[in-house]
């Protein structure tokens, strides 16, 4: 019998892969636990729609994704923080800061866990940080950090 798993089943299959199995499998234990239906044409072609439009959804964030990367690419972001002495900050510039700085300078709201520092901020002056939007496709920007003593 050919059903479609609903669930990912551990031995079985992964959700939405459609297997031959034994019919007893499928009337005892898959098809009234809900962990599958029966593969007719009907729920093939509904599953073939659903995959075409989750591509299509992919794409589309893909496409958004490396349009922002392009506006974004360079960009200065300021954070002006309390220091001490010869530049030094007290504590250093987190992700968080980063991220709220962005969001007022540029208007471009991020997760502050999609940023990645190449090393803790903890001078003024020019650093670099990654901003991941996508797999595979991200930005650099520059922080430049000032340095105000009070």
């Amino acid at each position: 019998m050919k059903v479609i798993l609903l669930q990912d089943i551990k031995g079985t299959g992964k959700k939405d892969q459609i297997l031959e199995i034994s019919d007893g499998y499928a009337r005892n234990y898959l098809l009234p636990r809900k962990l599958a239906k029966e593969a007719t044409a009907e729920a093939v072609n509904a599953l073939e729609k659903s995959r075409g439009a989750d591509r299509h959804r992919e794409e589309v964030r893909k496409q958004e994704a490396e349009i922002r990367a392009r506006e974004l690419k360079g960009k200065v972001i300021q954070i002006e923080v309390k220091g001490g002495e010869n530049g030094k900050l007290y504590g250093s510039i987190t992700n968080d800061q980063i991220a709220t700085a962005l969001k007022a300078q540029h208007g471009v709201e991020v997760d502050k866990r999609k940023l990645e520092q190449e090393e803790p901020i903890r001078t003024a002056g020019q650093s670099f940080v990654t901003l991941k939007l996508y797999p595979g496709i991200s930005t650099r920007m520059i922080v430049n950090v000032k340095v105000h003593t009070k």
